[in-house]
This record gives C-alpha cells, sequence and structure tokens, in this order.
C-alpha cells in the first residue's frame, strides 16, 4: 500500500573499497550474501521443515510403507529386488539371535530411501505444476483443456490437510523476464504520459541501455536467481525500506479500520481486553501453522513467508540502514495511555489471560491517576523522526533506559488507549471518518511507537483500529490477521450485556508494570524537534474516507468484469477531471505465485484508458462507443495484472537492474530516468480474504472498512478501496495539504461521479450527462442503476453503540 511513496523516494547508498579492476567483487558478494541469507532462513526454520517438509505425504505414510515391506517379506515376497538383502549385509554382525533385528533395520532403512525418493518426486512435480501460469491467461469466465488436466493433477499432488507453510518447498522461485521485454513494455506504459519529444528521448536513452549495458546487469541477475530463494525480495526490502531515512509516520505504514456502522461495545477496557485476546490467538495459531495457506481458485498456493515477522518483531533504527528484530516469542505487549508506558503480561502460569482479564488489566491503566514524566508523553514522536535521527538518539536512549526501551520493542505488539473517541457519528458522519483515517495514520506524532509491526488503536468510545510498518510484509498479510480479529471478538469472544468481556474478574493479578524513562538531558531537545516534525507532517495530510453505496462487486460482476479493472478505469476518469491530464499510476499486485514473492507495480494508466476517458469527455461520442472503449481499456488493464501476478512485471525487474548498476558503478541515464519518475496516482486494493467469517447478507454492517495509506508524491494521490460486501466500495484517499494541486474531497467527488458514470454506459437510455473538467458536479440521472436514487457519500446516521 504506502509502498510506491518508498519506491519513489530510495536512493541506494552503496559504497566499495575496491579498486577498478574489482569493481564487481560488490555485486558477486551481495548475490553470495543473498543466498546465505536465504539457507540461513531455510535452517531457522528447521522444525517447520520438518513438520512441513514432507508434505504431501505424512509420516504416517512412512509408516504404512514400512509395515507393507514387513509384511511382503513375511509373505516372502521381496519388493526390493533384493536391496534390502544388500543393505543387511553391510549392517554391523551381532551375532545370530540378532539375525531378525538386522532384518527389520534394513527393512527400515529402504522404506526410508523409498519413502524419502517418493516425496522427493511429488515435490519436484507439484513444483513443476506450480510453475505452469497459462490459468492465469484464460480469459474470464473460460478454461481450457490444458488448464483443467493442469488443476486435476494440482489436485493429485496437493495433499488433503496442509499447513500454513506446507507448500514453500514447492513454490517456483520467480523468473527474471528478459530485459528486450521490460523495456519495451516501460516504453508502451510512459507513452500515453510523455510528449513526443520526450517520448523519443526516453526511447532512445532505453536502446543505449539495450545495447550497452543490459546484457552485464541481466547475467547477474540470472546468477543471483539460480543461487538466493528470490532475486528482488531481499533487495526491495533492504533498499526500499530499510535504508530508507525518511520518517516512517505516513510515508511507510498504513491503517485499517474497525467496522464502519457498529461498534459492538462502548466500553473502551473490554473492546482492548477482546481485541488483544484475539490477536494472541491469531499468535497461537500461527505458531501451530493451524492457519490454512491462501490458495487461488481454492488450488493455487501462495507463499506464506511473510507471516512469520507479524507478532514480536519491531523494526530498529540505523544511522545508514535499520534492520528488523523478531523474537520468537514475547509474554507482554507495550501499552501507552496520556503519555505513560505500561507493561502488561499476557499470560499465566496456566496459559493465555481471559479476555475478561486483559479487559481488567487495561481498566486499571485507564484508572491510574499518576502523571506522564518530564518529556515522556511525547518521546515515541522520536519513532516518527528521520531514521539516522532516531538512531543516534536511541543510542543514548538504549543506555540510560535499557529496561523500558526492551520492554517496548521486545513487547508481541503495542496498544494505544487512546483518549478520544473515534469512527463514524450521526452529527457530521463526513468529517467523523476523515478523522478517524487521520488518527489512524498520524495520530497526534507521539501517541503511536512506529517501529513495532503493528499498533493496536483503541479509542475511548471502543472504536478500534490499526497501524502497520510496511517493511515486514505486505497489506494482504496483516489484512488476513485483522479479519480474524475482528471476526473473533466479536462474534465468538463477544460481550455481555452491559458491554464488559465475558467472564470473571481475576483479583490475583499483578497490577501493570509502569515502565520508568531515565532520560538525558541531552535527549530533551532531540523530543522537542521530533515532536515538532511530526505535527507539521502529521498536519499536512488530509484524509477523506467515504463508502460507495450506490453499486458493489455484484453489480460489476453481472457486467462480466473484473470489479479490480472497473475501478481502476474509473479512477482514470476521475482524475483526469481532477487535473486535466493523465499520470502515471501505481497499483500495487502481488507476486506471492512465487517463493518469498512481494509486490509487483501493474502501470494502470495505459493508451486503452486514455482512450476511454478521452472518450467519456466528448460529447460527441456514444455509449457504444465509449463502451467498446472501456472493455478495450479493462481488457488491457487484466493482461498486465496477470502478467505482473506471473512475475512477468516491468517495475521489479527495472529495480533490480538498478541496484546491480549500483553495485558496479555502471551510470545508465535510462535506468536514472526510470527511477526519478514520481507516481501522482498511487492505488491499492484492500483484498477480502476471509468471507467466510462474516454474514454479509444477514448482517452486512460487520464487515471490515479497509484502510488506507499516505501519498506517493507531494503533489499527489494515495487512493485504496475495498469491496464490503456486494454493494458497497469503501475508499480512502489522501493528499498533502500543502499542495494546490490536490484535493482529497474533490478527487472523492470525481470518483463517485466517474463510477456513476461508467455503470450508466451498461443501461441504454440512462446516459449521465458528464460534466468536464472545472464544471463542477454533474447531474445524473440513475434510472434503473442499481443505486436508485443518488444520496450524499458518507450515510446520514451511524448504528453505534
Amino acid at each position: 500500500m504506502a509502498e510506491a511513496h518508498q519506491a519513489v523516494g530510495f536512493r541506494p547508498s552503496l559504497t566499495s573499497d575496491a579498486g577498478e579492476v574489482e569493481l564487481s567483487a560488490p555485486v558477486l558478494q551481495e548475490i553470495y550474501l543473498s543466498g546465505l541469507r536465504s539457507w540461513k532462513r531455510h535452517l531457522s526454520r528447521f522444525w517447520n521443515d520438518f513438520l512441513t517438509g514432507v508434505f504431501p505425504a505424512s509420516p504416517l505414510s512412512w509408516l504404512f510403507l514400512f509395515s507393507a515391506i514387513q509384511l511382503a517379506w513375511f509373505l516372502q515376497l521381496d519388493p526390493s529386488l533384493g536391496l534390502m538383502e544388500k543393505i543387511k549385509d553391510l549392517l554391523p554382525d551381532w551375532g545370530g539371535q540378532h539375525h531378525r533385528l538386522r532384518g527389520v533395520l534394513a527393512a527400515a532403512l529402504f522404506a526410508s530411501c523409498l519413502w524419502g525418493a517418493l516425496i522427493f518426486t511429488l515435490h519436484v512435480a507439484l513444483r513443476l505444476l506450480l510453475s505452469y501460469n497459462g490459468w492465469l491467461l484464460e480469459p474470464h469466465g473460460a478454461m481450457s483443456s490444458p488448464t483443467k488436466t493442469w488443476l486435476a493433477l494440482v489436485r493429485i499432488f496437493s495433499g488433503r490437510h496442509p499447513m500454513l507453510f506446507s507448500y514453500q518447498r514447492s513454490l517456483p522461485r520467480q523468473p527474471v523476464p528478459s530485459v528486450q521485454d521490460t523495456v519495451r513494455k516501460y516504453l508502451e506504459s510512459v507513452r500515453p504520459v510523455l510528449s513526443d519529444e520526450d517520448f523519443d528521448w526516453t526511447a532512445a536513452l532505453a536502446q543505449e541501455f539495450l545495447r550497452l549495458q543490459a546484457s552485464l546487469l541481466q547475467w547477474y541477475l540470472q546468477l543471483k536467481s539460480w543461487w538466493a530463494s528470490n532475486y528482488v525480495s531481499d533487495w526491495w526490502e533492504e533498499f526500499v525500506y530499510l535504508r530508507s531515512r525518511n520518517s516512517l509516520m505516513v510515508n511507510s505504514n498504513y491503517y485499517m479500520m474497525d467496522f464502519l456502522y457498529v461498534t459492538p461495545t462502548p466500553v473502551q477496557a473490554a473492546r482492548a481486553g477482546n481485541a488483544v485476546h484475539a490477536l494472541l490467538l491469531y499468535r497461537h495459531r500461527l505458531n501451530r501453522q493451524e492457519i490454512l495457506p491462501t490458495l487461488l481458485m481454492g488450488m493455487r498456493p501462495l507463499c506464506s513467508a511473510q507471516y512469520e515477522k507479524i507478532f514480536n518483531t519491531t523494526r530498529i533504527p540505523g544511522v545508514h540502514k535499520d534492520h528488523i528484530r523478531h523474537l520468537r516469542d514475547s509474554r507482554h505487549v507495550a501499552v501507552f495511555h496520556r503519555g505513560r508506558f505500561f507493561r502488561v503480561g499476557t499470560h499465566s502460569q496456566s496459559g493465555l489471560l481471559s479476555p475478561r482479564a486483559l479487559e481488567q488489566q487495561f481498566q486499571r491503566i485507564l484508572d491510574d491517576p499518576s502523571p506522564a514524566c518530564p518529556h515522556e508523553e511525547h518521546l515515541a514522536a522520536l519513532t516518527a523522526a528521520p531514521r539516522d535521527v532516531w538512531a543516534q538518539v536511541r543510542r543514548s536512549l538504549k543506555t540510560q533506559a535499557q529496561e523500558a526501551l526492551e520492554a517496548v520493542e521486545g513487547a508481541a505488539f503495542f496498544v494505544s488507549l487512546d483518549s478520544e473517541p473515534a469512527g463514524l457519528t450521526r452529527e457530521d458522519p463526513a468529517a467523523s471518518l476523515d478523522a478517524y483515517a487521520h488518527a489512524l495514520l498520524a495520530g497526534r506524532g507521539h501517541d503511536r511507537w512506529f517501529d513495532k509491526s503493528f499498533s493496536l488503536i483503541v479509542f475511548s468510545n471502543g472504536k478500534l483500529g490499526l497501524s502497520v510498518e510496511h517493511s515486514w510484509a505486505d497489506c494482504p498479510i496483516s489484512g488476513h490477521m485483522w479479519e480474524f480479529t475482528l471476526a473473533t471478538e466479536c462474534f465468538q469472544l463477544g460481550y455481555s450485556a452491559d458491554g464488559h468481556c465475558k467472564g470473571h474478574l481475576d483479583p490475583s493479578l499483578p497490577q501493570p508494570q509502569r515502565l520508568y524513562w531515565d532520560l538525558p538531558d541531552k535527549i530533551h531537545l532531540s523530543i522537542s524537534l521530533a515532536l515538532r516534525g511530526a505535527k507539521t507532517l502529521s498536519g499536512n495530510i488530509d484524509c477523506h474516507v467515504f463508502p460507495f453505496s450506490h453499486f458493489g462487486k455484484s453489480f460489476i460482476k453481472r457486467c462480466h468484469l473484473s470489479s479490480d479493472s472497473f475501478i481502476q478505469m474509473a479512477l482514470q476518469l476521475a482524475y483526469f477531471r481532477d487535473r486535466g491530464q493523465f499520470c502515471l499510476t501505481y497499483e500495487s499486485t502481488m507476486t506471492r505465485l512465487f517463493l518469498e514473492g512481494r509486490t509487483e507495480t501493474v502501470r494502470s494508466c495505459t493508451r486503452e484508458a486514455c482512450n476511454f476517458v478521452r472518450a467519456m469527455e466528448d460529447k460527441e461520442k456514444t455509449d457504444p462507443q465509449c463502451l467498446a472503449l472501456f472493455r478495450l481499456a479493462v481488457d488491457k488493464h487484466q493482461a498486465l495484472l496477470k502478467a505482473a501476478m506471473s512475475g512477468q512485471g516491468v517495475d521489479r525487474h527495472l529495480f533490480a537492474l538498478y541496484i546491480v548498476s549500483q553495485f558496479l558503478h555502471l551510470q545508465s541515464p535510462f535506468l536514472d530516468q526510470v527511477h526519478s519518475e514520481q507516481w501522482q496516482l498511487a492505488t491499492s486494493q484492500i483484498p477480502v480474504q476471509q468471507i467466510h467469517l462474516f454474514d454479509v447478507h444477514n448482517y452486512p454492517d460487520y464487515v471490515s472498512s479497509g484502510g488506507g495509506f499516505g501519498p506517493a508524491d507531494d503533489h499527489g494521490y494515495g487512493v485504496s478501496y475495498i469491496f464490503m460486501g456486494d454493494d458497497v466500495i469503501t475508499f480512502h484517499i489522501s493528499s498533502k495539504k500543502s499542495s494546490t494541486r490536490t484535493d482529497s474531497h474533490r478527487l472523492g467527488q470525481h470518483i463517485e461521479d466517474a463510477l456513476l458514470d461508467v455503470a450508466a454506459l451498461f443501461h441504454k437510455g440512462q446516459r449521465v450527462k458528464r460534466g468536464g473538467l472545472g464544471e463542477g458536479n454533474s447531474e445524473h440521472s440513475c434510472g434503473s442503476l442499481p443505486c436508485g436514487t443518488r444520496g450524499s457519500r458518507a450515510p446520514t446516521t451511524a448504528t453505534n453503540f
């Protein structure tokens, strides 16, 4: 989600002491280290690999095979064709009385070798099957005979009861695309936004790159793809995230919202108790691999590696580069309330604390009248400071307040008990949602520990939210956890009639431990400067959230279109009406079809999309003409999306080539040009992955309303969207108030108008009167549109309990 900003702002700082003759040494060393890190990760996952490495077989299958061999031997049959006799001869001779034991050991060794060979064959077969991506290229709603055969074979080789990491050994590695294809696709993507002169100049740079440098850089990437688990993901994490010196707040974090229309309880401590308990239940299931792997089409597994760092993880600042610290376990959470920090244990001798016990601990913190110590209240603003500044201050803090710092950084996650309410209100629905989003994204600049993998935010009226640091994983991972948390705390754990957690108080629980910080004088100024910078950054963000309830995913499906492509084309139309021009558009999609894959960029502003937008703004064009161009634009977007998912995208390949060129000290004007581009429209869809946890038909209000992120450019927009059930789409828009070119609310109005205009194309005689740029709001005649009559974007009432 927030990766677009990081991708634009990264500048690799590579140093080498080698002479000119050894310029290639650093890149070879880095490739070697990448592979070494991959093998270390495999070793650290030894127990998981032991449990899941035999998948799709099972340890019981070895016992079955051994028993079958023993039975055959008893019946005087030799299934080994003499191999067991040879194995028996190689075993030590322990005397006649142990002759039978030698036979059993020989059978066990033969069974183990045969079992291992069968498992290896299954792994190789499954990896080869999962390398097939033809199913992605199938037309919407159609399936060819080869794909049907492939699905049947995957079903046969996949086993019946996979655990979370069962498929990791069978996932294919992300391929390195052809550099010629990548450059061709890049030039095609920038053509709509460049003048003829600029495009000719860029094309000349591209040809020079292909002629002089591409083959050498590509060779190094091929070498890395053979040696490391993924040719790009570790560099993406390091150079885009960990080496960035910008503030994490707004630039690298994103947020997730609670239910939009309902709050299960207004009791703050109770909501915190159930939510923390649900999160720790998720961690328990994660540790036991009881979370099912995500399967596309119910059959194609996605990589689960990112799940490993959800909990007990902190991004530790460094002067030049941060690092991610992950603990195997943590039995406490760090809590912030009214400028004070607390350590709250989550387990007793009998196991995980009950929701009621956790509520009791949080209520004790809320009732604690003790004031914050000087400068303690604003201490967390340091985590929102530039990373090199925070790294230097942290060194002093670690020597003066090591115990308190370790309690926060070593926590399972961070909990912020806010003193203000949040969420949708009846009095001012639109403004209250905008304030809710802003509170989750930035807060007050000093009430979130932005280094933690995620912070749970509980407002005074019981509303929840999540602030997530981006480097350790991408949005679908935290989204999966958040869906489980909301469903579990509301539907399974539930609340009593008076709004408290179910269960009984535990008077024997010790009081939450107050953390005290011995802050030296030289840190005081750093805290004040960090707070000033955080408030400036926070105050500059313009957030706008609105639920679009005129139609949703069900209407788009009835049009036989991809819902994501439908929204992306509407966003192109809305942006053009907002700015009067086209721009490079960043849409994030996943590459988790491959081992340790993360994301790829879909460049949604295509020539086909621009033709459609121009037609919509041309009053001489008819509905059938616009609709035909719309379908062409949707088809093109789907082709780009599928190519990106299958490892044939543009941006990650160009990024990796750029990194290699920096290691080799090769100047490439073309790659410099590529990585100087600005993404003025960054977009992302938040997927709903566990719809079975929610009853959207009987309880449509009990669905997560998604989340958002900051803009990637000072003069751009960040737009995310989520399909809430079948009939609502919630949009989250961000921009910077300092820009005179952007306005989140204005773009929101254009998005609504664009969606209605596009929907009207599918209804003859219901053509929407289109307003051009600067004409203000359009008047709509929805007619038979599924929305009925047009109303305001935000609901006029809220069901807040």
